[in-house]
């Protein structure tokens, strides 16, 4: 199977509390593996969904995202 597209995302993340909602938004989006790098304050999603979905369910943790490309 092709490997689903690695996406980079900033979150504007400041602690625990802000990486685990994150963890919460994207486990509910389901059939997405991410991982989050706090501080650097960056979030890396493979997933075959649409970057406008990654970009607003990430917005839901109410923090600024800014998106960075495919890595």
């Amino acid at each position: 199977l092709p490997l689903s597209p690695k996406h980079e995302f900033e979150v504007a993340m400041t602690c625990e509390g802000c990486s685990g909602a994150v963890t919460r938004v994207l486990n509910k989006l389901g059939d997405v593996k991410f991982e989050i790098d706090l501080p650097k304050k960056l979030v890396w999603i493979e997933s075959d969904k649409d970057v406008d979905v990654l970009m607003e369910t990430l917005k839901k943790c109410g923090k600024e995202v800014k998106y960075n490309g495919t890595k």
